[in-house]
């Protein structure tokens, strides 16, 4: 395996004790990560990073969360296209993704839902050397778990797919200064 083809594939990762939603491992439905290698000379910032990987979905991602939509819209669930309309204040979002909290090498995403509310911690490594984005679920019904064990699957190619097609459009330059 070349360094090149490395800088476009990611990898499973155990759950950095180091993401700010560590402390929501414990009992949750659904937790893990995914990371990917950073070229050199890639952008330091966290939030410019997120953006780049998951605005921009694979046009599969986009017909599959256009179909979840019609599938779990009759259940009173948010669909995705409600979530991007949804800035009370005009409150930025990350894609679908409210944004939590911003830090110098993490930015925490999410929503709250009726079945479930989940975060996407998105961390870049302090060396700046990869980027590591971590789910973590909680269900707070029959439904919610159910609904997760579904789309788990599917979320991890999501993820996946996110950061492998960041890497391979190049990541955004760090700024000369």
């Amino acid at each position: 395996m070349t360094n090149h083809h490395r800088l476009h594939k990611s990898r499973r990762e155990t759950l950095p004790p180091g993401a700010r939603v560590a402390g929501l491992y414990r009992g949750a439905f659904l937790a893990d990560a995914f990371a990917i290698d950073l070229p050199p000379g890639a952008t330091r910032d966290v939030m410019a990073l997120a953006r780049f990987a998951f605005e921009r979905p694979a046009p599969w991602v986009d017909r599959l969360m256009a179909l979840r939509d019609r599938l779990v819209g009759g259940f009173g669930l948010k669909t995705a296209s409600a979530l991007r309309a949804d800035r009370p204040g005009g409150a930025p979002r990350v894609g679908i993704f409210r944004i939590y909290e911003t830090h110098a090498n993490e930015v925490v995403l999410g929503e709250d839902d009726r079945h479930l509310d989940f975060r996407v911690s998105v961390m870049r490594s302090v060396a700046g050397d990869s980027l590591t984005a971590v789910t973590v679920v909680h269900c707070h019904n029959l439904f919610g778990r159910n609904y997760i064990r579904l789309i788990a699957p599917f979320h991890r190619l999501v993820v996946r797919s996110a950061l492998e097609r960041a890497a391979r459009s190049g990541w955004p330059a760090e700024a000369a200064g």
